[in-house]
């Protein structure tokens, strides 16, 4: 059996599945969206979302979603209104050379303010990295925020949360 079902991490052979075209990746300003939405489930919000048809139609509401990368803006309202929180958005032209700009979803407490540093987490919540949050937005005023965080380059297929640490206290 697929070890996503077992766990609902993906595996490494999923996720290479998901990484946007590199050449775009790596010019496009203000970010690719990456879906990690693996399993077939009827769900849409992000097609529905999509400002400028990025997201492509679903045959059925159960299919994957696809994504015409030549369309995407990076604008984040997918990842704001992905119940699964399943979308993601990566600007690897941002900043200098070894950092990128990630946009993530996140709807906990304590809310992360700009120049907050924050422990960048993976699919499993193990910490990964340090970040910086530069901007929030809340695309959909649903309480679902949006967090941009400055992150390392090399990191960006593995950071998918962060961890707002308040007064020091881990």
């Amino acid at each position: 059996m697929d070890k996503l079902f077992n766990s609902g991490v993906l595996t490494a052979e999923r996720i290479e599945t998901v990484i946007p075209p590199r050449d775009l990746w790596k010019t496009k300003k203000n970010g690719l969206v990456i879906i990690e939405c693996p399993q077939r489930i009827p769900c849409n919000p992000c097609y529905e979302s999509c400002p400028t048809g990025a997201i492509l139609p679903f045959e059925d509401i159960n299919d994957t979603p696809v994504v015409d990368y030549t369309k995407c803006i990076g604008c984040g309202r997918c990842v704001a209104k992905c119940p699964g929180l399943a979308c993601f958005v990566a600007d690897l032209t941002w900043g200098a050379e070894n950092e990128a700009l990630m946009k993530l979803p996140y709807e906990m407490l304590p809310k992360p303010e700009p120049g907050d540093e924050v422990v960048c987490l993976d699919r499993i919540g193990s910490e990964v990295s340090q970040g910086k949050v530069i901007n929030i937005t809340e695309p959909w005023e649903d309480s679902t925020m949006v967090v941009h965080v400055v992150v390392p380059k090399d990191r960006v297929m593995d950071i998918r949360n962060i961890k707002v640490v308040k007064n020091n206290a881990r």
